[in-house]
């Protein structure tokens, strides 16, 4: 434990991040009321990528991990997009 490295992140980072996320929270509520058709909820999608990968990158500190971690949070997420894929999939030929 004495030999590990610490990061410390400034307060300003943070508030960075929160005003960010704040931003993308209300413009994904705000595109709910856009008619784009199919694409509103890609949009919404898109914007709660944002958000996580905000999330993940800097209140979950995986900025500063170890690779092996940031690949296992990687494979995660390409796990939850065939998901996702494959859902869109059954409802588009349905």
């Amino acid at each position: 434990m004495q030999h590990e490295k610490t990061h410390i992140v400034p307060y300003r980072t943070y508030l960075i991040i929160l005003v960010a996320l704040l931003i993308f929270t209300l413009l994904s509520v705000k595109i709910t009321a856009i008619e784009l058709g199919g694409l509103t909820v890609a949009a919404a999608l898109i914007f709660a990528s944002l958000k996580s990968y905000l999330v993940l990158t800097y209140f979950m500190h995986l900025k500063f991990d170890k690779i092996y971690i940031r690949i296992m949070v990687g494979f995660v997420f390409a796990v939850f997009l065939a998901v996702i894929i494959i859902t869109f999939l059954d409802y588009y030929f349905r």
